[in-house]
């Protein structure tokens, strides 16, 4: 994940037993520490009203009323923990939460590392040739319930010096551009970073562009004007937060 070394809380509310050691296991295996805590619903509360958690996880087979407490004191902390759902391929997505996640079968390494992504700083850049553009885009970002390091280019040519030179996760791109439009710079992208996520942001939705970028690896589009949930729901896909429902 890159930076300098951090040490995340995570709060899991599991109904089984078995639930909690998966996530514990998890936990210890991530590549960053993770100071782990299992809780009931209502330790769970106390702890969130004390503050200090980073992640809360939350298994959907909790009663309705411990969900309800344990999401009413998530988002009363500050500052405020990230809160994901643990919860079966097809059950529906419960509100008021930042991501949905896999129950885990085995250890929760990986779900572990997914969660952590959220609170560490992901370095994103907003590529535009319109200086108002781009600070629309990262005054969007800067309200993301996700930690952001948002940095700036004006144009295709532009992206590929800063892609060089320093390390990005996330690219929003603009596809209406001078010289070097998105479609020309997306592919270069992905062959320089292939690792990077890049989002294409248009006014009209053509179809043929939309095909041209999924071929060429873009990771969604944001149709302008697009608002904080849409942003979210792109980092959700980003982090692997958006778990398709059967």
């Amino acid at each position: 994940m890159g930076g300098d070394l951090v040490s995340l809380r995570m709060l899991v509310i599991a109904v089984a037993p078995s639930q909690q050691a998966l996530w514990r296991k998890g936990a210890v295996m991530a590549s960053i520490p993770i100071d782990f805590t299992a809780a009931g619903a209502v330790p769970a509360v106390a702890a969130l009203k004390n503050g200090g958690v980073d992640i809360c996880i939350v298994d959907a087979a909790l009663s309705a009323a411990d969900k309800a407490a344990v999401t009413e004191a998530a988002r009363a902390a500050r500052p405020a923990p990230l809160l994901f759902a643990s919860l079966a391929r097809g059950t529906p997505r419960p509100d008021n939460v930042d991501g949905v996640l896999a129950r885990p079968a085995n250890a929760a390494c990986k779900l572990a590392e997914i969660c952590a992504r959220g609170k560490i700083p992901t370095r994103v850049l907003i590529v535009d040739d319109s200086s108002t553009t781009r600070n629309v885009v990262r005054k969007i970002l800067s309200v993301s319930r996700f930690a952001l390091d948002v940095h700036e280019a004006a144009e295709g040519i532009a992206v590929l010096e800063q892609l060089g030179t320093g390390r990005f996760n996330l690219v929003f791109l603009d596809y209406n551009m001078p010289r070097f439009n998105g479609i020309e710079t997306l592919p270069e992208i992905k062959r320089l970073a292939p690792n990077v996520s890049v989002v294409m942001m248009t006014a009209p939705v053509d179809n043929v562009v939309v095909d041209r970028a999924q071929a060429s690896g873009a990771l969604a589009f944001l149709r302008k004007p697009f608002y904080p949930a849409d942003i979210d729901a792109v980092l959700e896909r980003h982090f692997g937060l958006h778990m398709p429902l059967d």
